[in-house]
């Protein structure tokens, strides 16, 4: 019998989470930026529904004050008109947030706001740190007092110490850089630049844009086309750029020839109308599913994808196999991670909830579903027995990653191996446990393909093979003792 969703059924139909999104503005005229970082993060929202916050400054204001306002919720939950009008200042930062390191509270939620010996700094972080608990306990030792239980204040302090000894905020970002491992692209606001960071591996993506006299820095380039930006270009892994009055300055010291982006940006996290490193995240889903076609074939009557990632590599099945491309799932896009509990006696799944089938679409087919990733099986089970009971004659599963193997140290929701239906079966038995008539996932040798046979990304999840030495305990929960 289906019992009403609980929130962890409605986070696990989402599938794996990136933590966050990052977005800053600098406007020289003087304008004020809250109004675009608000419609940049809204952009972004897909990059995390838990939390989000936008701190701007005055440079044109002698005692520079920081104005922030942040709460759990959506974007456009949290920040009202009357809200965002007193947000008064023409540099600032936004963050959108889903929880990978640290409880989900509102004492969590970015950007942080630090005041210290030197003035104010405002950060907004996507990532992960390996190891932050070393560097947390290195700091509480010293006296330092933590507000938060995330990595990205371990971030902020580092900042803020290194600040009192170099002449810079950007010399201080350099060497914080030195003493953080892991993922992490940066935003920093102080009272006078605009920062933006990127790890030496370059695992999570960061874009430069520009709008007549205002520069953006953004996770996506969606976001910058949401503000009716021009991309610039891409922050280089292991970057430092500073934003002032003068333009953008680099410095490319931590820069190193071995890179390692998160694959999974192309799979799933990004959306699909942006670019990441130069490549088409759009492309690169419909290299996916032509690849899954050309790997995996079945005779069959119709295409479908599972919305929204799935459906572009759907496409791409189509194109390559011939066989008709359909939408066959109609979705709910107005249940976000804050939601009123259907009353008991209504018995609705969580997945009927967010997703329902098209019965005249399927009836008598026979279907090919394209997913992106497969991670504990369960809700794939419900969207193949939805198919089935809406008449679909026969149902085959197609993946466009690999088989998920490992958890994930660096910024994606992957839980741990126990849980992950592919560490622990077969093929065969998960498509006996998914109740498929076959099942086939992308080639791990194939993953080149999907991103114009470029080679320097990150398959941790997929392989156990992690760009760096992983933590020797898993740092993924709260950092609370």
């Amino acid at each position: 019998m289906n019992k009403y969703p609980t929130q962890k059924e409605f986070d696990d139909f989402e599938g794996p989470h990136d933590e966050c999104g990052v977005f800053g503005a600098y406007d020289f005229d003087g304008g004020d930026v809250a109004s675009s970082i608000y419609y940049g993060l809204f952009a972004l929202q897909h990059r995390g529904q838990e939390s989000c916050g936008i701190a701007v400054s005055d440079t044109n204001k002698k005692g520079v004050k920081v104005l922030s306002h942040k709460d759990m919720g959506l974007v456009n939950e949290v920040f009202t008109p009357e809200i965002l009008d007193s947000l008064k200042g023409n540099i600032g930062v936004g963050h959108v947030r889903y929880s990978t390191a640290g409880a989900s509270t509102r004492e969590n939620a970015q950007p942080l706001v630090l005041n210290y010996v030197k003035g104010i700094l405002a950060l907004a972080h996507n990532g992960n740190l390996i190891n932050a608990l070393d560097l947390r306990d290195e700091l509480a030792y010293t006296g330092a007092i933590f507000q938060t239980t995330i990595d990205s204040e371990v971030i902020a302090y580092h900042i803020a110490r290194e600040r009192l000894n170099c002449g810079s905020v950007e010399a201080a970002v350099s060497r914080a850089m030195k003493k953080i491992v892991g993922a992490y692209s940066l935003i920093v606001m102080s009272p006078r630049k605009l920062i933006g960071a990127r790890d030496p591996f370059g695992f999570k993506p960061l874009c430069i844009g520009k709008r007549d006299n205002t520069y953006f820095l953004s996770s996506e380039t969606c976001a910058l086309d949401a503000v009716g930006a021009e991309f610039v270009r891409d922050v280089i892994p292991g970057e430092i750029v500073t934003i002032t009055e003068r333009g953008i300055e680099s410095d490319t010291t931590l820069c190193q020839k071995e890179f390692a982006r998160c694959i999974f940006e192309y799979i799933y996290f990004a959306r699909p109308d942006s670019y990441i490193d130069g490549i088409s995240v759009y492309n690169s889903r419909i290299m996916a599913g032509k690849i899954l076609a050309e790997t995996h074939p079945v005779e069959a009557d119709l295409v479908v994808g599972v919305p929204e990632s799935g459906n572009a590599a759907a496409l791409g099945y189509s194109l390559q196999s011939g066989i008709p491309y359909g939408m066959a799932f109609v979705k709910n896009s107005y249940v976000g991670r804050t939601f009123i509990k259907p009353k008991q006696s209504q018995r609705e799944s969580s997945v009927m909830i967010k997703l329902n089938v098209l019965k005249e679409v399927v009836k008598g087919k026979r279907v090919i579903m394209i997913d992106d990733s497969i991670v504990r099986g369960t809700t794939s089970e419900r969207i193949v027995r939805m198919l089935k009971n809406a008449g679909a004659t026969e149902v085959h599963v197609r993946i466009s990653s690999p088989p998920f193997t490992h958890p994930c140290y660096f910024g994606t929701d992957i839980p741990s191996g126990d849980q992950l239906i592919a560490a622990n079966h077969t093929v065969d038995e998960i498509c006996t446990m998914l109740g498929a008539d076959s099942l086939g996932y992308l080639p791990l040798e194939r993953l080149s393909d999907m991103i114009n046979g470029d080679t320097h990304y990150c398959d941790g999840c997929f392989t156990g093979n992690y760009p760096v030495e992983p933590p020797t305990q898993d740092i993924r929960g709260e950092y609370e003792k």
